[in-house]
Protein backbone atom coordinates (compact mmCIF):
# COMPACT_ATOMS: atom_id res chain seq x y z
CA UNK A 1 0.00 0.00 0.00
CA UNK A 2 1.21 3.26 -1.16
CA UNK A 3 2.14 5.56 2.02
CA UNK A 4 2.21 9.58 2.04
CA UNK A 5 4.07 11.39 4.29
CA UNK A 6 2.25 14.52 5.56
CA UNK A 7 4.51 17.47 7.51
CA UNK A 8 2.08 18.82 9.85
CA UNK A 9 -0.79 17.22 12.18
CA UNK A 10 -3.47 19.81 11.97
CA UNK A 11 -7.20 19.75 10.51
CA UNK A 12 -5.80 19.99 6.88
CA UNK A 13 -3.62 17.08 6.98
CA UNK A 14 -6.79 15.29 8.99
CA UNK A 15 -8.73 16.02 5.88
CA UNK A 16 -5.75 15.09 3.74
CA UNK A 17 -5.77 11.43 5.24
CA UNK A 18 -9.53 11.09 5.63
CA UNK A 19 -9.08 11.37 1.13
CA UNK A 20 -6.10 9.49 1.20
CA UNK A 21 -8.44 6.50 3.08
CA UNK A 22 -11.18 6.80 0.66
CA UNK A 23 -8.25 5.86 -2.39
CA UNK A 24 -7.16 2.86 -0.43
CA UNK A 25 -3.79 4.72 0.58
CA UNK A 26 -1.76 5.71 4.08
CA UNK A 27 -0.50 8.51 5.38
CA UNK A 28 2.27 9.20 7.67
CA UNK A 29 2.15 12.39 9.79
CA UNK A 30 5.28 14.35 10.69
CA UNK A 31 4.53 16.77 13.27
CA UNK A 32 6.52 18.45 16.18
CA UNK A 33 4.61 17.22 19.14
CA UNK A 34 2.01 13.94 19.58
CA UNK A 35 -1.52 13.80 19.86
CA UNK A 36 -2.37 15.86 16.69
CA UNK A 37 -5.39 15.74 15.20
CA UNK A 38 -4.23 14.17 12.24
CA UNK A 39 -2.04 12.00 14.29
CA UNK A 40 -5.11 10.27 15.52
CA UNK A 41 -5.90 8.68 12.52
CA UNK A 42 -3.13 6.77 10.96
CA UNK A 43 -0.62 4.52 13.02
CA UNK A 44 2.35 6.30 11.25
CA UNK A 45 2.99 9.36 13.31
CA UNK A 46 6.12 10.44 13.52
CA UNK A 47 6.61 12.68 16.25
CA UNK A 48 9.84 15.36 16.48
CA UNK A 49 11.49 18.34 15.13
CA UNK A 50 11.58 18.87 10.88
CA UNK A 51 14.52 19.56 11.05
CA UNK A 52 16.33 16.67 13.10
CA UNK A 53 18.56 14.85 10.96
CA UNK A 54 17.38 11.20 12.53
CA UNK A 55 14.06 12.01 12.88
CA UNK A 56 13.60 13.18 9.41
CA UNK A 57 15.38 10.43 8.19
CA UNK A 58 12.95 7.73 10.10
CA UNK A 59 9.67 10.09 8.23
CA UNK A 60 11.56 9.37 5.01
CA UNK A 61 11.99 5.81 5.36
CA UNK A 62 8.25 5.03 5.76
CA UNK A 63 7.18 7.47 2.78
CA UNK A 64 6.60 6.33 -0.54
CA UNK A 65 6.10 10.15 -1.59
CA UNK A 66 5.86 14.00 0.93
CA UNK A 67 3.53 16.71 0.86
CA UNK A 68 2.72 19.55 3.37
CA UNK A 69 -0.39 20.76 5.11
CA UNK A 70 1.27 24.55 5.60
CA UNK A 71 3.92 26.06 4.13
CA UNK A 72 5.84 26.76 7.64
CA UNK A 73 8.51 23.83 6.97
CA UNK A 74 11.64 25.02 5.44
CA UNK A 75 12.22 24.27 2.01
CA UNK A 76 15.98 23.25 2.82
CA UNK A 77 14.00 20.50 4.71
CA UNK A 78 12.34 18.90 1.58
CA UNK A 79 15.51 19.45 -0.31
CA UNK A 80 16.85 17.37 1.52
CA UNK A 81 14.43 14.52 0.84
CA UNK A 82 14.67 15.24 -2.78
CA UNK A 83 17.94 14.06 -2.29
CA UNK A 84 17.52 10.99 -0.79
CA UNK A 85 15.50 10.37 -3.73
CA UNK A 86 11.90 11.03 -2.02
CA UNK A 87 9.59 12.60 -4.28
CA UNK A 88 8.09 16.12 -2.47
CA UNK A 89 5.38 17.80 -4.17
CA UNK A 90 5.26 21.02 -4.29
CA UNK A 91 8.27 20.60 -4.67
CA UNK A 92 11.28 22.26 -2.58
CA UNK A 93 11.81 24.87 -5.25
CA UNK A 94 8.23 25.55 -5.34
CA UNK A 95 7.84 26.10 -1.13
CA UNK A 96 11.01 28.28 -1.24
CA UNK A 97 9.52 30.64 -3.75
CA UNK A 98 6.14 30.73 -2.25
CA UNK A 99 6.72 30.35 1.91
CA UNK A 100 8.68 34.14 1.44
CA UNK A 101 5.78 36.48 0.63
CA UNK A 102 8.64 38.80 -1.41
CA UNK A 103 10.23 36.09 -3.31
CA UNK A 104 6.18 34.99 -4.22
CA UNK A 105 4.94 38.46 -5.04
CA UNK A 106 8.40 38.86 -7.11
CA UNK A 107 7.91 35.91 -9.40
CA UNK A 108 4.06 36.59 -9.48
CA UNK A 109 5.24 40.20 -10.94
CA UNK A 110 7.65 38.83 -13.19
CA UNK A 111 5.33 36.89 -14.48
CA UNK A 112 2.95 40.32 -15.53
CA UNK A 113 0.27 39.47 -13.26
CA UNK A 114 -1.20 41.86 -11.79
CA UNK A 115 -0.24 42.20 -7.63
CA UNK A 116 -0.33 45.63 -5.34
CA UNK A 117 2.93 47.66 -5.04
CA UNK A 118 5.11 45.83 -2.69
CA UNK A 119 8.83 46.10 -1.25
CA UNK A 120 11.18 44.78 1.26
CA UNK A 121 11.70 47.04 4.12
CA UNK A 122 14.49 46.29 7.02
CA UNK A 123 14.13 48.86 9.19
CA UNK A 124 11.04 51.07 10.37
CA UNK A 125 12.22 54.47 8.44
CA UNK A 126 11.75 52.52 5.23
CA UNK A 127 8.64 51.88 6.18
CA UNK A 128 7.80 55.49 6.30
CA UNK A 129 9.49 56.26 3.36
CA UNK A 130 7.14 53.96 1.53
CA UNK A 131 4.43 55.77 2.88
CA UNK A 132 5.32 58.59 1.02
CA UNK A 133 5.50 56.77 -2.47
CA UNK A 134 2.35 54.16 -1.97
CA UNK A 135 0.43 56.37 0.40
CA UNK A 136 -1.64 55.70 3.56
CA UNK A 137 -2.77 53.05 4.74
CA UNK A 138 -0.22 50.39 4.16
CA UNK A 139 0.16 46.80 4.94
CA UNK A 140 3.01 45.78 6.51
CA UNK A 141 3.21 42.13 6.64
CA UNK A 142 5.83 39.48 8.15
CA UNK A 143 7.71 37.57 5.17
CA UNK A 144 7.29 33.88 6.34
CA UNK A 145 4.86 32.15 8.55
CA UNK A 146 2.25 34.67 8.82
CA UNK A 147 -1.70 33.17 8.82
CA UNK A 148 -4.74 34.38 9.97
CA UNK A 149 -3.92 38.12 10.37
CA UNK A 150 -0.80 37.19 12.93
CA UNK A 151 1.65 38.06 10.03
CA UNK A 152 -0.30 41.37 8.80
CA UNK A 153 -0.90 45.10 10.22
CA UNK A 154 -2.94 47.76 8.74
CA UNK A 155 -0.86 51.00 9.22
CA UNK A 156 -2.84 54.00 8.77
CA UNK A 157 -0.44 56.71 9.53
CA UNK A 158 3.29 57.20 10.66
CA UNK A 159 2.30 56.17 14.15
CA UNK A 160 1.08 52.65 13.49
CA UNK A 161 4.62 51.82 12.21
CA UNK A 162 6.60 51.57 15.45
CA UNK A 163 3.85 49.23 17.36
CA UNK A 164 3.33 47.42 13.67
CA UNK A 165 7.03 47.18 13.75
CA UNK A 166 8.16 45.61 17.43
CA UNK A 167 4.89 42.94 16.59
CA UNK A 168 5.68 41.37 13.88
CA UNK A 169 9.62 41.82 13.68
CA UNK A 170 10.12 39.75 16.62
CA UNK A 171 12.41 36.68 16.46
CA UNK A 172 13.79 38.51 13.30
CA UNK A 173 11.46 38.12 10.94
CA UNK A 174 12.08 39.91 8.23
CA UNK A 175 9.22 42.14 6.82
CA UNK A 176 7.47 43.55 3.78
CA UNK A 177 4.88 46.63 2.56
CA UNK A 178 2.41 46.63 0.32
CA UNK A 179 0.31 49.18 -0.95
CA UNK A 180 -3.56 49.11 0.46
CA UNK A 181 -6.12 47.68 -2.24
CA UNK A 182 -9.16 49.69 -2.56
CA UNK A 183 -10.93 46.29 -3.68
CA UNK A 184 -14.76 45.79 -3.66
CA UNK A 185 -14.58 41.74 -2.57
CA UNK A 186 -12.52 39.58 -1.72
CA UNK A 187 -12.11 36.41 -3.91
CA UNK A 188 -10.31 33.24 -3.75
CA UNK A 189 -9.55 29.85 -6.22
CA UNK A 190 -8.52 26.37 -5.46
CA UNK A 191 -6.25 25.35 -8.10
CA UNK A 192 -5.16 21.82 -8.82
CA UNK A 193 -2.26 20.93 -11.09
CA UNK A 194 -0.71 17.46 -11.24
CA UNK A 195 2.40 16.03 -12.78
CA UNK A 196 1.87 16.21 -15.80
CA UNK A 197 0.66 19.51 -16.12
CA UNK A 198 -3.12 18.83 -16.13
CA UNK A 199 -4.96 21.51 -14.06
CA UNK A 200 -8.09 22.21 -12.87
CA UNK A 201 -9.73 25.49 -11.25
CA UNK A 202 -12.94 24.93 -8.67
CA UNK A 203 -15.31 27.69 -9.20
CA UNK A 204 -14.57 31.28 -7.77
CA UNK A 205 -15.20 32.40 -4.47
CA UNK A 206 -16.11 35.19 -2.00
CA UNK A 207 -14.93 35.40 0.88
CA UNK A 208 -15.89 37.16 3.97
CA UNK A 209 -12.76 38.66 6.33
CA UNK A 210 -12.48 39.36 9.96
CA UNK A 211 -9.32 40.66 11.25
CA UNK A 212 -8.19 39.00 8.33
CA UNK A 213 -9.41 35.45 9.10
CA UNK A 214 -11.83 34.04 6.96
CA UNK A 215 -15.39 33.66 8.30
CA UNK A 216 -17.60 33.02 5.70
CA UNK A 217 -16.80 31.43 2.20
CA UNK A 218 -19.54 32.00 -0.48
CA UNK A 219 -19.50 30.06 -3.75
CA UNK A 220 -20.10 30.72 -6.27
CA UNK A 221 -18.53 34.38 -5.90
CA UNK A 222 -20.76 37.07 -7.37
CA UNK A 223 -19.27 38.12 -10.82
CA UNK A 224 -20.13 38.75 -13.69
CA UNK A 225 -18.86 35.56 -16.55
CA UNK A 226 -16.29 37.91 -17.64
CA UNK A 227 -14.61 38.54 -14.27
CA UNK A 228 -14.81 35.06 -12.77
CA UNK A 229 -13.26 34.29 -15.91
CA UNK A 230 -10.18 37.10 -15.30
CA UNK A 231 -10.07 35.47 -11.73
CA UNK A 232 -9.44 32.00 -12.77
CA UNK A 233 -7.14 33.35 -15.44
CA UNK A 234 -5.03 35.06 -13.10
CA UNK A 235 -4.98 32.20 -10.58
CA UNK A 236 -3.85 29.43 -13.03
CA UNK A 237 -1.28 31.34 -14.09
CA UNK A 238 0.16 32.29 -10.58
CA UNK A 239 0.43 28.51 -10.23
CA UNK A 240 2.16 27.82 -13.26
CA UNK A 241 4.73 30.45 -12.15
CA UNK A 242 5.85 29.05 -9.44
CA UNK A 243 5.86 25.37 -11.33
CA UNK A 244 3.03 24.08 -8.59
CA UNK A 245 2.36 20.64 -7.86
CA UNK A 246 -0.98 20.18 -6.20
CA UNK A 247 -3.69 22.18 -4.66
CA UNK A 248 -3.15 25.92 -4.54
CA UNK A 249 -5.47 28.16 -2.74
CA UNK A 250 -5.51 31.74 -4.12
CA UNK A 251 -6.16 35.16 -2.90
CA UNK A 252 -7.37 37.55 -5.65
CA UNK A 253 -8.59 41.07 -4.73
CA UNK A 254 -11.21 42.36 -7.10
CA UNK A 255 -11.22 46.19 -7.90
CA UNK A 256 -13.88 48.77 -8.59
CA UNK A 257 -13.01 48.48 -12.68
CA UNK A 258 -14.11 44.87 -13.26
CA UNK A 259 -10.57 43.74 -13.27
CA UNK A 260 -8.39 41.28 -10.59
CA UNK A 261 -5.32 41.41 -8.48
CA UNK A 262 -3.15 38.86 -6.76
CA UNK A 263 -2.86 38.81 -3.35
CA UNK A 264 -1.40 35.75 -2.17
CA UNK A 265 -1.09 31.57 -2.37
CA UNK A 266 -0.71 28.80 -0.20
CA UNK A 267 1.02 25.66 -1.69
CA UNK A 268 -1.65 23.06 0.01
CA UNK A 269 -5.44 22.59 0.62
CA UNK A 270 -6.74 25.97 1.78
CA UNK A 271 -9.64 27.44 4.43
CA UNK A 272 -11.70 28.91 1.47
CA UNK A 273 -11.66 25.49 -0.01
CA UNK A 274 -13.80 23.30 2.60
CA UNK A 275 -16.89 23.45 0.88
CA UNK A 276 -15.45 21.29 -2.04
CA UNK A 277 -16.06 18.41 0.45
CA UNK A 278 -19.49 18.14 -0.01
CA UNK A 279 -20.16 20.95 -2.35
CA UNK A 280 -18.53 19.85 -5.17
CA UNK A 281 -17.56 16.57 -6.95
CA UNK A 282 -14.29 16.15 -6.03
CA UNK A 283 -12.95 17.69 -3.03
CA UNK A 284 -9.83 19.67 -2.64
CA UNK A 285 -8.13 17.45 -0.89
CA UNK A 286 -9.05 14.07 -3.30
CA UNK A 287 -7.98 16.62 -5.66
CA UNK A 288 -4.23 17.35 -4.06
CA UNK A 289 -3.73 13.25 -3.39
CA UNK A 290 -4.97 12.89 -6.97
CA UNK A 291 -1.93 15.52 -8.46
CA UNK A 292 0.73 14.57 -5.96
CA UNK A 293 0.64 10.88 -7.40
CA UNK A 294 -0.04 11.73 -11.21
CA UNK A 295 -3.35 10.47 -11.23
CA UNK A 296 -5.89 11.95 -13.32
CA UNK A 297 -7.87 15.22 -11.53
CA UNK A 298 -11.38 15.03 -10.49
CA UNK A 299 -14.33 16.55 -11.28
CA UNK A 300 -14.24 20.57 -9.73
CA UNK A 301 -18.36 21.09 -10.74
CA UNK A 302 -20.54 22.33 -7.91
CA UNK A 303 -23.01 19.62 -7.03
CA UNK A 304 -25.65 22.25 -6.49
CA UNK A 305 -26.18 26.01 -7.65
CA UNK A 306 -24.65 27.55 -4.51
CA UNK A 307 -22.84 26.78 -1.66
CA UNK A 308 -21.61 28.34 1.74
CA UNK A 309 -19.47 27.77 3.99
CA UNK A 310 -18.88 29.14 7.80
CA UNK A 311 -15.88 28.67 10.05
CA UNK A 312 -16.84 27.55 13.65
CA UNK A 313 -14.32 30.20 15.95
CA UNK A 314 -13.39 29.51 19.82
CA UNK A 315 -16.28 31.35 21.84
CA UNK A 316 -14.31 30.74 24.52
CA UNK A 317 -11.21 29.05 26.09
CA UNK A 318 -12.09 25.64 27.52
CA UNK A 319 -11.83 21.73 26.29
CA UNK A 320 -14.59 20.89 23.87
CA UNK A 321 -17.18 18.76 24.86
CA UNK A 322 -18.64 15.65 23.09
CA UNK A 323 -21.78 17.19 22.78
CA UNK A 324 -20.69 21.04 21.10
CA UNK A 325 -22.26 19.55 17.81
CA UNK A 326 -25.12 17.67 17.95
CA UNK A 327 -27.52 20.25 18.22
CA UNK A 328 -25.87 21.41 14.65
CA UNK A 329 -26.90 18.08 13.49
CA UNK A 330 -30.36 18.51 13.43
CA UNK A 331 -30.15 21.09 10.70
CA UNK A 332 -30.99 19.03 7.23
CA UNK A 333 -28.79 19.67 4.96
CA UNK A 334 -25.93 21.28 7.08
CA UNK A 335 -22.59 19.37 7.21
CA UNK A 336 -20.87 19.73 10.00
CA UNK A 337 -16.72 19.13 10.57
CA UNK A 338 -15.04 19.51 13.94
CA UNK A 339 -11.11 19.15 13.85
CA UNK A 340 -10.22 17.13 16.33
CA UNK A 341 -8.55 19.98 18.69
CA UNK A 342 -8.60 18.87 22.24
CA UNK A 343 -8.60 22.70 23.34
CA UNK A 344 -10.81 25.67 22.23
CA UNK A 345 -9.17 29.25 22.21
CA UNK A 346 -10.94 31.90 21.28
CA UNK A 347 -10.65 33.30 17.83
CA UNK A 348 -9.14 29.48 17.04
CA UNK A 349 -10.42 27.51 14.11
CA UNK A 350 -12.12 24.86 15.53
CA UNK A 351 -14.65 23.13 12.73
CA UNK A 352 -16.30 24.66 9.64
CA UNK A 353 -20.24 24.12 8.43
CA UNK A 354 -20.87 23.68 4.67
CA UNK A 355 -24.75 24.02 2.76
CA UNK A 356 -25.45 24.05 -0.36
CA UNK A 357 -28.87 24.90 -1.87
CA UNK A 358 -30.66 26.12 -5.06
CA UNK A 359 -30.22 29.54 -3.78
CA UNK A 360 -27.35 31.47 -1.96
CA UNK A 361 -29.98 32.94 0.48
CA UNK A 362 -30.96 29.11 1.23
CA UNK A 363 -27.46 27.85 1.61
CA UNK A 364 -26.04 30.44 4.04
CA UNK A 365 -29.29 30.63 6.05
CA UNK A 366 -29.13 26.09 6.40
CA UNK A 367 -25.04 27.31 7.32
CA UNK A 368 -25.90 29.64 9.50
CA UNK A 369 -28.68 28.04 11.50
CA UNK A 370 -26.07 24.82 11.86
CA UNK A 371 -22.77 27.14 12.99
CA UNK A 372 -24.68 29.05 15.63
CA UNK A 373 -25.86 25.52 17.22
CA UNK A 374 -22.63 24.99 17.66
CA UNK A 375 -21.20 24.99 21.33
CA UNK A 376 -17.33 26.02 20.81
Amino acid sequence: MMRIGIFGGGQLARMLTQAAITLGLETVIFERFADSPAGRLTRREVVGAWDDPEVLAHFAEQCDLVTLENEFVDARILATLEDRGVPVFPTAATVAVVQDKLTQKERIAAAGLSVPAFQGVTWPDEVLQAGKILGWPMVLKARRNGYDGYGNATLRNAEDIGPAWERLSKGGSALLVEAWVPFVRELAVMVVRGRTGETKAYPVVETVQRDHICHVVRVPAPLSLAEANRATELAVNAVRAVDGIGIFGIELFALPDGQMQYNEMAPRPHNSGHYTIEACVCSQFENHVRAVLGWPLGDVRLREPAAVMINLLGQRNGTVEPEALEAALAIPGAHVHLYGKREARIGRKMGHVTAYGATMAEAEARARQAADLVAI
